[in-house]
């Protein structure tokens, strides 16, 4: 495994990040990752040398189950070597049913969501905090005055900013330096070799204000490895594989998908690697930010393909194929 710092902070994380957001999920009554599983697969993250572990505060069904799998997990583990990451936004409902002020970026819901975090993780503490959405009902400086008193009171380390819009992001980056409070240093948006000219407003703020950029969904649902087959003129006749994401909730797909796809397939051709390795490279790649790709994986053996993308070398003129290609 390759380490690189992350962004403008003094953390040295493995160039992949693993995302635990299907750890205690369940999809029609079954759980995608049960509590084996999960510490099965994080085992595998260790002795693959991925350190960077991501999660939220509402990840598994009830919420909260994900943390407790990695919390569990990390008892027979040492802390310090993991860098773990959580998340703040959404209604809460490990505790019942959420009330109005269990939802959003408000002192009370923060200051109460970071407590049962920790708890859950076994942790005095968390590398990097996120927001998950932007509140429009929440005064930005008040977010960012409470995610303050959590970095100087050592609860947290650093913090991150997840899908939100560039103008948003510029807003809280503003308010944090004119009231000399902590900034955010990590972003979280969705982006891949196909979604990224949409978010590309976004990223010019992250390459600005050296942000790092950890994206999720990095192969666009599993459609950048390869597995998905074109069925005919119309570039949404899909052939999806029987229980993929796309045989089962549909996807929208368009031409420069398909070209981009092509090309990414042509370059794993060229280097003996899969879709997959050859898509997260290129986000390992990117020239603008630092840029560590979330990845699901949802057994060892995946996330093993997975890790084989640290070991590729794109040149410079198969990155710029992929680029233009979308």
């Amino acid at each position: 495994m390759e380490y690189t710092t992350l962004g403008e902070t003094g953390l040295a994380v493995s160039q992949l990040c693993y995302g635990t957001w299907r750890f205690g999920k369940e999809t029609d009554g079954v759980v995608e990752t049960d509590r084996e599983e999960a510490h099965e697969i994080l085992d595998a993250c260790r002795e693959q040398g991925i350190n960077f572990i991501d999660t939220a505060n509402v990840y598994g069904d009830p919420n909260g189950t994900a943390e407790e799998y990695i919390g569990e997990w990390l008892e027979d583990h040492d802390r310090e070597e993991y860098v773990l990451a959580s998340k703040v936004y959404f209604p809460f409902d490990g505790w019942g049913e959420p009330g109005p002020n269990d939802s959003g970026l408000g002192r009370k819901h923060i200051r109460a969501q970071i407590e049962g975090t920790l708890d859950r993780l076994g942790t005095d503490y968390l590398d990097l905090y996120y927001i998950h959405r932007w509140d429009d009902d929440t005064p930005i400086v008040e977010t960012m005055r409470t995610l303050t008193d959590l970095v100087r009171e050592g609860r947290v380390n650093y913090l991150g900013a997840s899908t939100m819009a560039a103008w948003q992001l510029t807003k809280a980056l503003w308010q944090s330096d004119s009231e000399g409070l902590e900034r955010f240093d990590v972003t979280q948006p969705r982006v891949n070799a196909i979604y990224y000219d949409e978010v590309s407003d976004y990223l010019d703020v992250c390459g600005d204000q050296d942000l790092a950029v950890c994206p999720y969904s990095p192969l666009e649902g599993g459609f950048l490895t390869g597995k998905y087959e074109r069925a005919g003129d119309d570039p949404n006749d899909v052939i999806s594989p029987d229980g993929s994401r796309g045989s089962l909730s549909g996807m929208s797909v368009d031409e420069s998908d398909w070209a981009v796809l092509e090309e990414v397939e042509a370059v794993a051709d060229e280097l003996d690697a899969t879709p997959a390795q050859v898509a997260l490279r290129w986000l390992i790649d990117q020239r603008e930010f630092t840029c560590v790709p979330i990845v699901g994986a949802r057994s060892p053996d995946q996330l093993a393909e997975n890790v084989g993308a640290v070991e590729l070398e794109l040149s410079d003129d198969q990155f710029d194929r992929i680029d233009e290609a979308r």
